[in-house]
């Protein structure tokens, strides 16, 4: 069964009065907004969602899709960055029903009026609008483990290819494999190689724009699975902007 939460204020016409006089914040000061929760900003070192933000070239007034948002930590910040020009269209993994009850009690939690969340079958790509920008953070490997759902992830590709707007950026940041790591290793590393990435997401029609070192970590070990408590929070990752041909 499909989902579907929009965020509402406890009192629409105060909220969508105080939406509409709120500007859209620059990265930075969505970054050091002191609304955001203690547990997420505890993760910033680790996570820098500045350099991410930015590198994805967030803007006001952008229509964003955003795949499997587990709790919310990237979804309050775009948010606020595209403001109330803009939207957020979360898309979560049914069968990952913790994860959907995290969105959902940060989406309320956040007062936001410009997200909306759906929970339809894994790898699924459904967007009611033409997209800016589509960004999946750590979870590119998951569309490959079968015990989430199995998913064509070619088809997948082209399908967020299909949800962009010409120019549009589709932005995947994972975790580092070693080199030939098979489907099986992938499910039990939660890693996949950036050539794997490069290969099929290029093959769907991509030009692959830029690449961000700024979570790169030479010292990670990349036999480890990302939940080892020697590399968990430091995983060597690769951040990589596709964008589609005007």
């Amino acid at each position: 069964m499909r989902h579907r939460l929009v965020v509402v204020a406890l009192s629409v016409a105060v909220m969508a009065g105080a939406a509409a006089a709120v500007p859209a914040m620059t990265v930075a000061a969505a970054v050091a907004d002191p609304r955001r929760p203690a547990a997420q900003v505890a993760t910033d070192a680790d996570r820098k969602p500045t350099e991410t933000l930015a590198f994805a070239g967030v803007a006001p007034g952008m229509m964003v899709g955003e795949f499997y948002p587990g709790g919310g930590y990237f979804t309050r910040m775009i948010a606020a960055i595209v403001g109330p020009a803009g939207h957020v269209y979360g898309l979560e993994n049914a069968t990952w029903r913790k994860a959907v009850a995290a969105d959902r009690a940060a989406l309320a939690a956040s007062g936001a009026t410009n997200v909306s969340l759906d929970a339809p079958p894994f790898g699924t790509v459904a967007f009611p609008v033409p997209l800016d920008l589509v960004w999946v953070t750590q979870n590119y490997h998951d569309l490959k483990i079968a015990e989430f759902g199995v998913v064509d992830t070619a088809a997948f590709d082209r399908a967020v290819f299909a949800a962009l707007k010409p120019g549009g950026t589709f932005l995947v940041l994972d975790h580092e494999a070693p080199p030939g790591t098979d489907a099986a290793g992938i499910a039990r590393l939660h890693r996949i190689e950036k050539a794997v990435v490069v290969r099929e997401v290029t093959a769907a029609g991509f030009t692959l724009a830029a690449e961000g070192d700024f979570l790169r970590n030479p010292t990670d070990d990349h036999s480890l699975p990302i939940f080892d408590k020697k590399v968990q929070g430091h995983t060597d990752q690769y951040a990589l902007k596709f964008v589609k041909p005007r």
